[in-house]
């Protein structure tokens, strides 16, 4: 894969990402993790983004890189507490620099490329508090981009803050909120953009054929996608694209969107691996197809009688 700027960074990025929340979640093994992350950077993946809060992924990732670890571009989040949860000590300055340090010391390395802050809302960002740690980082060359993972009209908010270079912020077929609202803030600040949930958390897939690890969350975190794909009600084979699966499509459904530098797509294996790579060489998706996956959603969305935001 080609590799191109990540917005003012400089850092240059391979249009796929590796999301590693799913080394983390589902238990991986440190060997099936470590050939899953070489498979991916021998094949021309550099982006690997994971976080303090996925469980065993950023020791997974630090123990595989090795020498490996110049080639690629680490992405991580602080900011929740170890438990996983959110509150106003989140954000304090001491418990960012422990964690940002607690990351470096699990992916062992003296450096992370992007250390996001980690869904905190718009107050936190205003404080200012969350910022001055990460601009600290910074200096000491703990961290090299400041960025902010999250949504809607706080990561709209967050493409304007100076000290921003990268977002994470969601977007795939079942949930394209952020493509009006936070992708035109990007562009304009010429802030990178990794898009997260880029295969719309398997929307298409039945809940059997999802891996137990991941069933106890299907009606908290999937369901709400799996809800929009069956209102949305498209039929591939109606459009003529039979020999494209619902991976596909959604990936390069992301990938089409101006704006967005790197599609995450996380695994837990090497075939789906292989083909999200496979998926990604072929390109953005048409143009006409992009346009009639932005109508069904808009069209879904006014029948629905309520407005489709962003999705967690």
């Amino acid at each position: 894969m080609r590799l191109r700027p990540l917005g003012k960074t400089g850092l240059l990025v391979s249009p796929l990402g590796l999301g590693a929340a799913e080394i983390g979640f589902a238990g991986m093994a440190q060997p099936a993790a470590t050939e899953l992350l070489h498979f991916a950077i021998d094949h021309g993946i550099n982006v690997i983004d994971t976080a303090a809060v996925y469980e065993t992924s950023e020791e997974r990732i630090g123990n595989a890189l090795g020498p490996r670890r110049r080639q690629c571009v680490l992405a991580s989040k602080c900011g929740w507490a170890a438990e996983g949860k959110s509150s106003p000590a989140s954000w304090t300055e001491e418990n960012i620099r422990r964690s940002i340090d607690r990351s470096l010391v699990r992916l062992r390395t003296d450096h992370i490329d992007v250390m996001l802050l980690h869904s905190c809302d718009r107050p936190v960002l205003e404080r200012g508090e969350a910022l001055a740690a990460l601009r600290k980082a910074q200096e000491a060359g703990k961290v090299r981009f400041i960025g902010y993972s999250g949504d809607g009209e706080t990561a709209e908010f967050a493409c304007r803050l100076t000290e921003v270079s990268v977002i994470e912020t969601s977007i795939n077929i079942c949930d394209q909120a952020n493509i009006e609202t936070v992708l035109p803030a990007a562009r304009e600040a010429d802030v990178g953009v990794l898009a997260k949930r880029s295969l719309a958390n398997g929307a298409w897939r039945r809940l059997e054929e999802f891996p137990p690890a991941y069933r106890e969350f299907y009606r908290e975190y999937i369901r709400p996608y799996a809800d929009r794909f069956q209102a949305m009600g498209i039929k591939l084979a109606e459009w003529g694209a039979t020999e494209m699966r619902w991976a596909e499509v959604a990936l390069r459904f992301v990938l089409a969107q101006p704006g967005v530098h790197v599609a995450l797509a996380g695994s837990a294996s090497l075939e789906h691996l292989f083909d999200n790579l496979q998926a990604a060489r072929r390109g953005p998706l048409p143009k006409e197809m992009v346009d009639r996956l932005r109508q069904v959603f808009s069209q879904a969305e006014s029948r629905s009688g309520e407005k489709w935001g962003a999705l967690r």
